[in-house]
C-alpha cells in the first residue's frame, strides 16, 4: 500500500556485482539521518542481501489485517524494510521459482506492505531488465513514482548493460533521476583500511561519460572502500564521515532530493 508514500525511487542496475545493494541501504540509510521517514523494499528475489547489509538476518514478517508488517531497523521505526529474505530459513536458501510465482511475489510486496507514511520508498530491484521490473512498472502507473537511479562500475561490460537499462527505462516512461559510478578511481580508488592509503586498481570516468553521452544526471562517483561493507547497518555519513565514501553519499543525497522536489514543483 502505497498511498501515503511521498516520494518513490527505484535502483537500478544493468548486471549483478556492481553494489546495487549496498548503494541502496546507504542510501536509505543516509536519508534517515537527515531525518526522513524511510522504507527500503528488496525484490531482487534470488539475491536478497539487504537483511545481511542491514544486520538484520533472522527477524521474521508478520501478516496483519491491513497486510504484511515489514521490519523496523531502529527503535524509532525510522527505517522499515520489506525482503523476500525474511522469509527463508537462512541466506543459503535459494529461491526456486518460475516466472508466474516471482511476478505475483512482487506485486505482493507493493500491494500488501503495511508501509504507513513514508516520505521515501527505495525500491531495490534485481540486475537486468527482467519479469520482476515489468511488474513493477505495472503497479506504480497508478501511484507516483519520481524515477529511477542506476548503478554502476566504470568497466566497459558493465557500461554496456547499463545502455540497455536506460533504454528500458525511456521505454517504460520511467525518469532517470541519475546515474552513479561504484567502485570508481576518479576519488579514492581502493582505500585500504588500515592505512587509509588509495590505489587505484579498477579504471575510471566510464560511468561519468556514458551520463554525459545519453544525457543522464550523474550523481557521483563512489570509491572501493571494504569498510562500508563491513558497517552492516550504519550509515557511512556518520560512521566515516571524513571518508571519500561518506561524503560522496552525501554529496550524492543531496542531489537526489533537490532533484525530487524540483520535479514536483
Amino acid at each position: 500500500m502505497l498511498d501515503n508514500v511521498k516520494h518513490i525511487i527505484l535502483v537500478l542496475s544493468g548486471k549483478g556485482g556492481v553494489g546495487k545493494s549496498t548503494v541502496s541501504t546507504q542510501l536509505a540509510l543516509t536519508l534517515v539521518k537527515r531525518g526522513s521517514k524511510v522504507g527500503l523494499l528488496d525484490i531482487d528475489l534470488c539475491g536478497p542481501s539487504v537483511p545481511y547489509l542491514l544486520n538484520l538476518e533472522g527477524n521474521d514478517v508478520h501478516q496483519s489485517d491491513g497486510g504484511w508488517v515489514p521490519v523496523y531497523a531502529d527503535q524509532n521505526q525510522q527505517l522499515a524494510v520489506m525482503s523476500i529474505g525474511f522469509l527463508l530459513n537462512n541466506r543459503n536458501s535459494a529461491v526456486v521459482w518460475r516466472g508466474p510465482k516471482k511476478t505475483a511475489m512482487v506485486k505482493q510486496f507493493l500491494t500488501d506492505v503495511c508501509w504507513g507514511e513514508l516520505d521515501y520508498l527505495i525500491i531495490d530491484t534485481p540486475p537486468g531488465t527482467s519479469d520482476e521490473h515489468i511488474t513493477v512498472m505495472e503497479n506504480l502507473k497508478t501511484v507516483k513514482c519520481d524515477g529511477a537511479i542506476i548503478v554502476t562500475t566504470p568497466q566497459l561490460m558493465s557500461i554496456e548493460d547499463v545502455r540497455k537499462e536506460i533504454t528500458f527505462c525511456r521505454k517504460t516512461g520511467v525518469h532517470l533521476i541519475g546515474l552513479i559510478e561504484n567502485m570508481s578511481g576518479i576519488i579514492a580508488r581502493f582505500v585500504c583500511p588500515h592505512c587509509t592509503e588509495c590505489t587505484n586498481i579498477f579504471s575510471k570516468g566510464g560511468g561519468e561519460s556514458l551520463a554525459e553521452l545519453a544525457k543522464v544526471p550523474f550523481l557521483g562517483a563512489l570509491p572501493i572502500d571494504p569498510r562500508v561493507g563491513e558497517l552492516l547497518g550504519k550509515a557511512a555519513v556518520t560512521e566515516l564521515p571524513e571518508s571519500p565514501a561518506g561524503k560522496v553519499f552525501n554529496d550524492i543525497v543531496n542531489k537526489i532530493v533537490v532533484m525530487i522536489d524540483l520535479k514536483a514543483k
